[in-house]
């Protein structure tokens, strides 16, 4: 499903109570509808998968990521990405999955490894591996490498293959260091051409703390899969990000003959002619 050879992959961002109060709200009390119509929103706009996150202080994250999981699963058929830090949770909810999971994360901590890859191996999931550690995230693209080929030659111990394993050269905020998007783009291009792995990062954390986030993720998209990301944690809900991505598929050659770009266009076409014959 993802590859640098194919169209690339939408993860949908939307089911994270984090900074959605409304949702927070409805999750603790344990109802589902916004999950669901979530989903379908998501996937509908173009997600491929939907990353699933029940991170609420003070509650039990590990029952709530199972609901929030079955309400996925019988909202759409996307693939889900199981996203907490508790193991608990993680394991809870890789049980509760009819699939192959995709985890996120690991980092290369030698701790969290030894208790996340057990479960992936286990689930034969695959997981998202960040290229950071204990010391913290590296502003050095080739030790953001090493520490990439270190998680994957650790999940090769435990009987992961390198395919299942798609690494995260984590994007962050150019709003507090003009150098972060330089950087995390020639760590994407050192991955693509050393390891091969496919890749994938939360790609709205890059306009963090700016005005007009959606236009600065549209531009870094095309420009991140360019240097060999092939899958991002993003909202696909934002019509500027998703024709850049899009765009970014017919200009790198994997819209051939701009038939999804060109079915796109006229949905969206369609969609505004119906919006104004409603309202007039």
């Amino acid at each position: 499903m993802v590859s640098g050879d194919r169209p690339f992959v939408i993860i949908g961002e939307r089911i994270n109570p984090t900074g959605r109060k409304v949702l927070a709200a409805e999750m603790k009390e344990g109802k589902m509808d916004r999950v669901r119509s979530d989903a379908i929103a998501q996937a509908a706009a173009g997600a491929h998968m939907l990353d699933v996150n029940a991170g609420i202080p003070a509650l039990d994250e590990a029952a709530l990521l199972v609901a929030a999981i079955k309400a996925v699963m019988e909202a759409c058929d996307a693939p889900i990405c199981i996203d907490s830090s508790i193991i608990e949770a993680l394991e809870a909810g890789l049980s509760a999955y009819e699939g192959k999971a995709l985890v996120n994360s690991v980092t290369a901590e030698e701790e969290r490894m030894e208790r996340i890859f057990p479960l992936v191996k286990k689930h034969g999931a695959a997981v998202i591996g960040m290229a950071n550690d204990e010391t913290g995230i590296s502003m050095v693209p080739e030790e953001r490498l090493a520490l990439a080929r270190r998680i994957i030659d650790r999940a090769a111990d435990y009987g992961i293959p390198q395919e299942d394993i798609i690494i995260d050269p984590i994007a962050m905020t150019v709003a507090a260091d003009p150098t972060c998007g330089v950087i995390t783009l020639e760590t994407m291009r050192l991955i693509r051409d050393q390891l091969g792995n496919n890749m994938t990062c939360g790609a709205s954390n890059v306009s963090f703390g700016l005005p007009d986030r959606a236009t600065v993720n549209a531009a870094f998209l095309p420009l991140a899969m360019h240097a060999g990301l092939t899958c991002a944690i993003t909202n696909p809900l934002v019509p500027e990000v998703r024709r850049a991505v899009l765009a970014g598929d017919l200009l790198l050659g994997h819209d051939e003959y701009a038939m999804k770009w060109i079915a796109s266009f006229r949905a969206e076409v369609a969609a505004a002619a119906l919006d104004k014959s409603a309202g007039g």
